[in-house]
């Protein structure tokens, strides 16, 4: 009797964790720097079938093309997630949470100490 296709024959599971830190290490590639003091970028999927939707949050320097950072985040995101998990990526949703100028760094932190 003959197999049937290789497709039929078996199933790949790729974990969401396992996207989520190949979309983290793609965000990571595509920016000018990490800012010093900052994160690194992390991210977070969905997916459903083999569609994923990714959500990465990130801090950038000040001041800086953020629009350009962002774009350039997106496109490298989506086709390495592509390429390597072979998933389609229908949305990379990118999240600035942090803005580091070197006035911020200088500045002692405000508030009550202990």
């Amino acid at each position: 009797m003959a197999a049937g296709p290789v497709r039929d024959r078996g199933a790949t599971t790729i974990a969401d964790r396992v996207v989520a830190k190949i979309a983290a290490r793609s965000a990571r590639e595509a920016l000018d720097a990490v800012p010093r003091g900052g994160s690194a970028p992390h991210a977070s999927v969905v997916v459903h079938r083999d569609v994923a939707r990714v959500s990465v949050s990130l801090e950038l320097e000040y001041p800086s093309d953020i629009g350009r950072q962002c774009g350039a985040v997106r496109g490298r995101v989506r086709s390495r997630v592509e390429h390597l998990v072979g998933m389609e990526v229908h949305e990379v949703s990118v999240h600035v949470e942090r803005l580091h100028s070197a006035r911020t760094r200088q500045t002692k932190p405000r508030g009550r100490l202990s």
